[in-house]
C-alpha cells in the first residue's frame, strides 16, 4: 500500500529557509487542507446520519486513536459537555496508552491490536453505539482491532484517515479517506492530516449536537455555565430572545442554570 503520508515533502531544504519561508511554506499547504475535506463530504454524511440514527436510541459515540490522532478525538469528546450540555459519557475517547499517552508517548501501545477492544468493553459497548477509529496511516492495529470487533456486535463504524485503501478503511462500515498529500515535514502527521482530522472531527460532533436539538438557531442553548464569560453570552442570547432587560435575563439564567431551560419556561408561562 502506497502511504500518502509518509510521501516525501514538496519543500526540500527546510534547513536552510527563513523563518518567513518556513512560515509562508507551512501556509501554503494548509490552505489544501479544507478542499480535500469537501471532497469527503458524502462520505461524513453518511457517518453522520448513521451515528444520529444510533444517538436517538440513546447510542453513545466512541473515538479510537492513538497519538496525535487520539488527543484530537479526546479533545473532541471533552469539549461536547461543557458546549453543549450533554452527559460526559455520551461521547468518550480512548487513547492506545490510556490518559498518560495524551502528554507522553506510551511505548507499543499502538501495536497492541486486542487493547482498544478492552478499553471498549470496560464502558460496557453496546449494540447501539458507535465507534469512529482515527489513524492518519489508516494501520494502527490499536483502532483496528477496536473497530472490527465492534463491528461484529453490531455498532455503526466510521474511520477518519489521510491515506486511501488502507487496512483501517476495509474495516469499517463508513470510511471517510481525506487525502492532505504530502506534510510539509516529511511524515509529520501532526501537521496537515491532523488539522484534517480535526475539521472532520468538529463537523461530525457539531452536526450530531444540532440535530439531537442542542442548538436552537445558531446559539448553544445548553452550554454548561462555567466562566463568567459564558454567562455575559447566555444572558444576551435570553436578552435577544426574550427582549428583557439584562439584570433580569441573567437572574433568570442563573435560577434555572441554561438559555434552553429559560427559554422553554417562559414560554411555557407566556403561552
Amino acid at each position: 500500500m502506497d502511504s500518502i503520508t509518509e510521501s516525501p515533502s514538496r519543500f526540500d531544504h527546510l534547513d536552510k529557509m527563513s523563518v518567513h519561508e518556513l512560515l509562508v511554506g507551512i501556509n501554503q499547504e494548509d490552505k489544501t487542507v479544507a478542499f480535500s475535506i469537501e471532497e469527503a463530504i458524502p462520505q461524513i454524511e453518511k457517518l453522520v446520519e448513521a451515528i444520529y440514527e444510533k444517538m436517538k436510541t440513546g447510542g453513545r459515540l466512541f473515538y479510537l486513536g492513538a497519538g496525535t490522532s487520539g488527543r484530537l478525538g479526546v479533545i473532541d469528546a471533552s469539549e461536547l459537555p461543557p458546549t453543549y450540555g450533554v452527559e460526559s459519557d455520551l461521547a468518550v475517547a480512548l487513547i492506545a496508552g490510556g490518559d498518560n499517552a495524551f502528554r507522553k508517548a506510551v511505548e507499543g501501545a499502538e501495536d497492541d491490536i486486542e487493547l482498544a477492544w478492552k478499553g471498549l468493553l470496560k464502558h460496557n459497548i453496546q449494540p447501539n453505539d458507535s465507534v469512529v477509529g482515527i489513524a492518519a496511516s489508516g494501520t494502527t492495529p490499536y483502532v483496528i482491532g477496536g473497530v472490527a470487533s465492534a463491528r461484529k456486535i453490531g455498532c455503526v463504524t466510521g474511520c477518519i484517515t489521510c491515506n486511501k485503501n488502507t487496512p483501517l478503511s476495509s474495516t469499517v462500515e463508513h470510511a471517510i479517506e481525506v487525502s492532505v498529500g504530502p506534510e510539509f515535514v516529511t511524515g509529520s502527521t501532526r501537521m496537515k492530516s491532523g488539522t484534517a482530522q480535526k475539521m472532520v472531527l468538529n463537523m461530525i460532533s457539531t452536526t450530531l449536537m444540532i440535530r439531537l436539538g442542542k442548538v436552537k438557531g445558531n446559539k448553544m442553548v445548553n452550554m454548561q455555565l462555567t466562566n463568567q464569560k459564558l454567562i455575559r453570552r447566555g444572558t444576551r442570547m435570553i436578552m435577544e430572545e426574550l427582549n428583557l432587560p439584562e439584570e433580569e435575563a441573567r437572574e433568570k439564567l442563573l435560577m434555572l442554570g441554561s438559555v434552553e431551560k429559560v427559554l422553554s419556561t417562559y414560554k411555557s408561562n407566556n403561552y
